[in-house]
């Protein structure tokens, strides 16, 4: 098989295998993004299966119904017509083997009328692995396992292309599941949405363990806002985390923190992943203004970190009105950690950095301090 290398992506043919390691570190996450073209409704699933492919667990069966693995190993979203998947394979457990992404007709139309089909393997900072299906390819069929992931001395990949005549139903019971009657959705529990103000705090819901997600984003077109974590460990050391500079880290050593990438796009959020530690005391997060951006305050471009907990919604804005326009760094709060598992508190603090100062935030015991942290070294 040839690898074919292009400006910015690895082509892959039909039956190419491989191994992850060789592309992307598999120590942080990678995304899996299909995107089929045509004249019919598409749904995308991963299938999460056990040395016998069989789907010992339910649970691991992700897709526009079920959006997410039990600690969120595996995340699904739509965009657009494309599904995304968020995987992050060391945080699989023992049991799942492998991962197959398949795509299904959803009522008309078959695979062979498809214009396109495009999944794309990528990681930030990380050359993505790339693989293209047409119609061509097909003929009846309703369904198209894409892509597996499996583990075989490490995660592997190996290029499919196959399909089945009987669609979703038809792989779903080649992988041992049964295809149950559509029932309707049990009734959600409505979000709790809190708007957190300077000086306020509040404790999470303790949860299954799923990591807690904090967002950074803007309104304003044409900016551009890094989101930065900085972690205080019980030992007194301090890591930055973050995506712009070269002083800062994507994931800290134990895993607990993990910062999803650079993010340019309006109406696109920078998030990080964050796991409760023992040996972690506090986080504190931030937004830096890229020098682009220009005059004009957090504010005024309508910055903001939302921090999503379950089904808590905390949003910290960027509520002075009043500040220079000159700070460059916003310092929304900090997430405290308790002894005990699962225990957290969110406290808002709304601080923001002298005029003109390209200082980060730091600690000086256990208090946030703007402007005395390293200056930032872009990548």
């Amino acid at each position: 098989m040839i690898l074919k290398k292009g400006a910015f992506v690895m082509l892959l043919q039909t039956g190419q295998r491989g191994a992850l390691d060789k592309y992307f570190d598999l120590s942080r996450a990678i995304d899996v993004k299909i995107e089929v073209q045509g004249g019919s409704v598409y749904d995308s699933c991963c299938f999460g299966v056990d040395a016998d492919e069989q789907l010992s667990d339910d649970r691991y069966m992700v897709f526009f119904n079920q959006p997410a693995s039990p600690k969120r190993e595996i995340q699904y979203e739509m965009h657009g017509k494309a599904a995304e998947y968020h995987v992050n394979l060391q945080e699989l457990p023992a049991a799942i083997k492998k991962l197959v992404f398949t795509i299904s007709i959803d009522g008309s139309g078959t695979m062979g009328d498809i214009q396109s089909h495009q999944l794309r393997i990528s990681q930030y900072n990380a050359e993505p692995l790339e693989f293209n299906l047409s119609g061509q390819a097909f003929a009846e069929e309703k369904a198209i396992i894409s892509i597996e992931l499996y583990q075989k001395n490490g995660w592997r990949f190996a290029t499919v292309g196959r399909g089945f005549n009987g669609g979703l139903g038809d792989l779903l019971r080649s992988f041992g599941g049964v295809e149950i009657e559509e029932k309707p959705a049990p009734q959600k529990q409505a979000p709790k949405k809190i708007s957190l103000l300077k000086g306020q705090k509040v404790s999470l819901e303790k949860n299954t363990g799923a990591p807690v997600v904090v967002e950074n984003g803007w309104l304003a077109e044409g900016k551009d806002y890094d989101l930065k974590a900085l972690v205080r460990y019980r030992n007194g050391r301090l890591i930055y985390v973050g995506a712009a500079n070269r002083d800062e880290v994507l994931k800290t050593p134990e895993g607990a923190v993990e910062h999803g990438g650079d993010v340019k796009e309006p109406g696109e959020l920078e998030h990080i992943l964050i796991k409760w530690h023992p040996d972690i005391a506090s986080i504190a997060v931030s937004s830096y203004s890229a020098l682009e951006n220009g005059t004009g305050s957090f504010n005024a471009y309508g910055v903001f970190v939302r921090i999503k907990n379950g089904s808590q919604i905390i949003e910290i804005p960027a509520a002075d009105t009043n500040m220079n326009e000159l700070s460059y760094t916003l310092c929304f709060g900090e997430i405290v950690f308790g002894t005990r598992p699962q225990e957290m508190e969110v406290r808002a603090l709304e601080r923001y950095s002298k005029e003109g100062s390209e200082r980060r935030i730091g600690y000086i015991g256990e208090k946030v301090v703007m402007d005395i942290g390293p200056e930032g070294c872009t990548k």
